[in-house]
């Protein structure tokens, strides 16, 4: 399933600086610029709620087309490359964008999704994820929006590899095929809580000491 929506963004013209992206920020347009091998760091805006919208995982593969009065912006082909976030308002500050050779191959990391009900559940065992997505090498056209992994046969103690993922036509991995992303496992015994160790082995002092202490009384006695 590839990622491609033919999504529009609205893009406004911008100048560069801090006070102009102050400003466009007041208004709610986010600040936003866009490299490639053909473009040479425009800048530009676009509205906030359309960033918010699109800076979800499952848009960060889509190819966007710019939709701008601007002509060295408008039909422009665009990949997200980076989201700044605001640490408190968590409001979007900037966002870059990359505009690649259609023609070209890119590599980008493709997300790991996960089906099925694993064997190794029936036999108690616990399913961790080790690795949630994968890098491969192909068409911007060709980005697939996820790549699906049957975990149905995983049994208890085993392990599913890169090398076991059915990866599309049209993708080259780049990943290491050794990689393991999926194991299932026992669930081991619950470790003793730090306060119960430590009055366990304030318990066993006690007891030692009090049996140090009796020949002593004992002799007294004689």
């Amino acid at each position: 399933m590839t990622s491609q929506e033919n999504i529009t963004l609205e893009a406004f013209p911008r100048k560069a600086g801090k006070g102009q992206s102050r400003s466009l920020r007041r208004d709610k347009n986010t600040p936003a610029v866009v490299y490639g091998p053909q473009v040479n760091g425009l800048p530009f805006s676009l509205l906030e709620k359309d960033v918010v919208k699109y800076s979800k995982q499952q848009f960060e593969n889509t190819i966007f087309t710019l939709k701008s009065p601007d002509s060295t912006l408008n039909g422009l082909k665009v990949l997200r490359k980076a989201i700044d976030i605001h640490p408190v308002s968590r409001r979007p500050v900037h966002i870059d964008f990359i505009a690649p050779d259609m023609t070209k191959e890119v590599r980008v990391n493709v997300e790991l999704r996960f089906e099925g009900k694993a064997k190794g559940l029936l036999e108690g065992g616990v399913v961790n994820i080790v690795k949630r997505d994968i890098e491969v090498e192909c068409l911007p056209t060709a980005i697939p929006e996820y790549i699906a992994v049957d975990i149905s046969n995983l049994d208890i103690d085993g392990s599913i590899h890169v090398s076991d993922i059915s990866i599309p036509a049209g993708l080259e991995l780049i990943t290491s095929a050794d990689e393991t992303v999926a194991t299932c496992a026992t669930v081991d015994e619950e470790p003793a809580t730090p306060a119960a160790a430590a009055a366990e082995g304030a318990a066993a002092a006690g007891g030692a000491e009090g049996a140090a202490a009796t020949p002593a009384a004992t002799e007294n006695k004689k």
